[in-house]
């Protein structure tokens, strides 16, 4: 299956890529910069130049491959507004270019707000519609899609991907740590993120494909349903040698900045169905182990 694929280069794109070339796929990745498409070459991988705002090409490299799989995403948090138009002009220049042909179109999806107070399944609806809720209501968008002959699958991952190299919400916390010199968390600490190592997350985007998942279908790729944050603060500290202390609510945008707004959200998911779907069983480290074991050293 030849595979056209967006921030392939990127923190759980670079993981899908490995493992859809693994199991004897073609892959071409989206690719903004000369060093991105060498990382591809190098892989044995295809590259196409362009990015989120190149509508044309986005519609192209869907128009010459068997299968889409979406999750470049701006994640310019300065400038959600933008962030949210591009992923859904985006979104929708894919779902038009596979329009009547029945491919599969893998897009990424969130967590955020699905079941405030319990662990959300594959069942729950995302809430968001329209350009100015989350993503940009893009997992809705795409959804809306089937109707027209889209094999829409969305894949919700988990807040934090975790592992060597993480760039994401965890290593956000652990630079605030640090640079604070105590690790903290807000109020109680009872808000729950959902947790999964990288090359778990990469190995759900390639069995969603290779297990030929009906369209409509929601996967969950979480390894850990609910990581209470106040023992993520605490691995954190344990890694690092530092206090761990609670911060209350008035005071949580001057301690974490612009993580204040995820970091106070409780997103708990399981992933039940979707291992029995695909047959999976998550097999990475866990988040506390990846933290004790050095991969935010």
């Amino acid at each position: 299956m030849h595979v056209f694929i967006t921030g392939a280069t990127g923190w759980i794109g670079s993981a899908a890529v490995d493992h859809l070339l693994d199991a004897g796929h073609e892959v071409t990745g989206l690719a903004r910069s000369e060093a991105s498409a060498a990382a591809l070459a190098a892989k044995g991988a295809r590259a196409r130049r362009g990015d989120l705002d190149d509508l044309d090409g986005l519609r192209a490299g869907a128009d010459g491959a068997d299968a889409v799989v979406h999750l470049a995403n701006k994640h310019d948090w300065a400038h959600p507004a933008e962030t949210n138009r591009t992923e859904r002009d985006a979104v929708r220049a894919i779902a038009e270019a596979l329009a009547g042909s029945h491919r599969p179109f893998v897009l990424a999806a969130g967590l955020h707000s699905l079941a405030p107070g319990k662990v959300a399944t594959e069942q729950d609806p995302s809430p968001f519609h329209g350009v100015e809720s989350v993503r940009g209501g893009s997992e809705n968008l795409a959804l809306e899609f089937v109707a027209q002959g889209v094999n829409t699958v969305v894949v919700r991952f988990a807040p934090t991907v975790h592992g060597k190299g993480d760039n994401g919400f965890l290593a956000g916390l652990v630079a605030v740590a640090r640079a604070k010199g105590e690790s903290a968390y807000l109020g109680d600490g009872t808000h729950r993120w959902a947790a999964i190592h990288r090359d778990d997350a990469g190995r759900v985007v390639r069995l969603a494909l290779d297990r030929k998942a009906p369209a409509r279908t929601i996967l969950h790729a979480t390894a850990e349903p609910g990581v209470p944050t106040r023992d993520i603060a605490t691995a954190i500290g344990r890694a690092f040698d530092l206090p761990v202390v609670a911060v209350p609510q008035e005071r949580a945008g001057e301690h974490f900045g612009w993580l204040n707004r995820f970091f106070g959200t409780d997103m708990a998911a399981s992933s039940e169905a979707t291992r029995t779907l695909l047959g999976w069983t998550p097999g990475g480290p866990s988040l506390a182990d990846d933290l004790k074991d050095g991969a935010y050293a």
